[in-house]
């Protein structure tokens, strides 16, 4: 390993135990500050009450519930989120987590306690942790300066990947791009230049030659995965005698998974619809009153082997958006949308009814988002990979959903729901629905397409 190789990971060396560190500290204040009110004030509600060793174990319980939900959340990840991120991340998982915690308290109680002082605790942690997240990343960037990138780019669309590594500038300067069909050996001198790389749309024979290189020179390697690079990381690792082989199965989920799921989204469905009803009913009244149409919308759409249904949704629409029966993508400021529908969009109230989808078997509460038969048959002509999303039933959440937005390109959502589809398992699904709570709260999932990210497709049928 070279000297720039050596530097850069004592580099990272440092940043894993800063992160370590300031994490270990947010956890154990407010994990102190939840052990303060469950000695002072829990404790004396219970039938019997504890005393050291059990207040041990309540505070390590507690410790242990807010540290999944903060790696759950991403609230821990000083330097890689801005600082809105994390408050917004590091919050909602503090909110569950003493959600669970009073839980706890209650079934230990046999009665409902006040939560007033869990309710005090909880402003006083949230206070903490804005500034937790104002110290620990002022000393952070201090620390570390934005990593040294090189843009090696080929294709479309680099101006707007430069704009997303734009938003993280706090954790990566672009400060060099060159295309990859340039002379190797200049690629090359200009890979030397830098610490880290990132690959953006290259062709799979200049991506393997840069690769090689930077891996040779321990230089950080950011690579745009293609279609079959994320197929082949779902592949289960096999040997043939002394040969590795990779297998990638027609079907990516086991029969016994399909049960599994199948039963989950029953049971959770019927819990949710009962729970949420009083919701609907309240949608329903707003929507019939506002305009006196329908309160429903059913749209036809595909889930797993592009069988169609009927999803089934609260009109955010005016009567007849699409009268004319040509689909048409929601924009940003779209004047079909009623007030009363830009309210229940922004809260997602409008895809509650879907969960009579899930409970009927048509959709699955984790999966690919359903998209209409013809949009499907647009996207496949210029992209035939799309309808790969349907070797899965469609889902109400999922990884698109998560880690995508309403507006992000339909190329980049196929590889997210690809990467699910390919590394599907029960976990995954329970953490997905975990995850759904924050983009719940997140504005910019529910936005329309920007006018900027419209694909020609898109464009096309936006001007029909």
């Amino acid at each position: 390993m070279d000297g720039k190789g050596l530097n850069l990971e004592r580099e990272q060396s440092k940043k894993r135990l800063y992160g370590f560190l300031m994490a270990f500290l947010i956890i154990a204040v407010e994990t102190a500050i939840m052990t303060y009110v469950w000695v002072n004030f829990y404790n004396t509600e219970l039938p019997k009450a504890y005393y050291f060793w059990g207040h041990v174990f309540i505070t390590a319980v507690y410790m242990a519930l807010l540290f999944i939900a903060s790696g759950m959340y991403g609230g821990l990840k000083i330097g890689s989120y801005r600082m809105i991120e994390l408050m917004f991340s590091q919050s909602i998982a503090t909110i569950v987590t003493n959600i669970v915690f009073y839980a706890i308290i209650c079934l230990l109680a046999y009665h409902f306690p006040t939560p007033l002082p869990l309710i005090l605790g909880t402003l006083l942690q949230g206070f903490l942790i804005g500034v937790w997240i104002l110290v620990a990343t002022y000393i952070f960037r201090k620390l570390f300066p934005p990593l040294d990138v090189l843009l090696i780019y080929d294709g479309q669309n680099k101006d707007l990947f430069v704009e997303k590594v734009r938003t993280r500038r706090h954790q990566f300067s672009i400060n060099e791009s060159i295309r990859a069909t340039e002379p190797v050996e200049e690629v090359f001198q200009a890979v030397d230049r830098h610490h880290a790389v990132m690959i953006w749309d290259v062709a799979t024979e200049e991506r393997n030659s840069i690769f090689k290189y930077c891996y040779e020179r321990c230089v950080e390697i950011y690579v745009m995965p293609k279609i079959m690079d994320i197929i082949l990381r779902g592949s289960y690792p096999l040997h043939f005698f002394d040969t590795p082989l990779l297998l990638t199965k027609s079907a990516p989920i086991e029969i016994e998974q399909v049960m599994i799921k199948r039963l989950f989204d029953i049971v959770f469905s019927l819990i949710l619809i009962i729970l949420t009803s009083p919701f609907m009913l309240l949608t329903a009244i707003a929507v019939k009153c506002y305009d006196g149409g329908s309160v429903f919308y059913k749209q036809i759409r595909c889930t797993k082997d592009e069988k169609e249904f009927k999803i089934l949704k609260f009109r955010s629409m005016i009567e007849g958006a699409e009268k004319d029966g040509r689909a048409r993508l929601a924009m940003q400021h779209d004047d079909r949308i009623t007030p009363v529908g830009r309210v229940i969009r922004k809260i997602r109230l409008d895809e509650l009814p879907q969960l009579f989808n899930v409970l009927s078997g048509s959709m699955s509460f984790v999966g690919p988002r359903p998209e209409r038969p013809e949009i499907i048959e647009k996207y496949a002509e210029s992209m035939p990979e799309f309808r790969y999303r349907t070797k899965v039933k469609a889902g109400l959440t999922g990884y698109a959903q998560i880690y995508g937005k309403y507006n992000t390109r339909p190329y980049d959502k196929l590889k997210l729901d690809l990467y699910y589809i390919e590394n599907f398992s029960v976990w995954l699904d329970l953490r997905l629905i975990i995850q759904t709570l924050k983009i719940v709260f997140t504005p910019e999932s529910t936005e329309g397409v920007a006018v900027g990210n419209i694909t020609p497709i898109e464009k096309e049928e936006k001007n029909d």
